[in-house]
């Protein structure tokens, strides 16, 4: 049913979107679907890359491991923007058609008031796209 799965990744903040890389190693094996991970970063230095060549490095060793650990053919793509924070859903919504993704799968955080003035990124890429989109929430201890 599907063929390409598209999995947004911060590398600032893999501990974050841990579950989320356990449903997708599963619905890989499950469908035989290539994963891409997708990071977006800006063109100046941050904490994890001075360049995003060097993260495009770092993702691609990221994407070898999970390939490595869970079996499935990955590939990694780094997009640039001037401002990440701002961009990030239309970067994603994009980079979907791009890659020719027909499901992402992503980090998702529990609702709350919040969401009203903040809604979330899974929210906004699953109402863009013809995509399907899994969001995944973390357990609640």
């Amino acid at each position: 049913m599907f063929s390409k799965i598209m999995v947004p990744v911060d590398l600032a903040h893999l501990e974050v979107i841990e579950p989320s890389l356990h449903v997708v190693a599963d619905q890989a094996r499950h469908f035989g679907a290539e994963v891409c991970y997708v990071a977006v970063t800006a063109t100046a230095p941050s904490k994890v890359a001075h360049t995003p060549e060097e993260y495009q490095q770092k993702l691609e060793a990221f994407a070898a491991q999970q390939a490595k650990v869970h079996g499935q053919p990955v590939s990694a793509r780094v997009i640039t923007s001037p401002d990440p924070i701002a961009d990030l859903d239309e970067v994603l919504i994009d980079a979907i058609d791009e890659i020719g993704a027909d499901l992402v799968i992503m980090s998702t955080h529990p609702p709350t008031h919040l969401d009203v003035v903040l809604p979330s990124h899974g929210g906004k890429v699953a109402t863009h796209t013809r995509a399907s989109v899994f969001l995944v929430r973390p357990r609640q201890g």
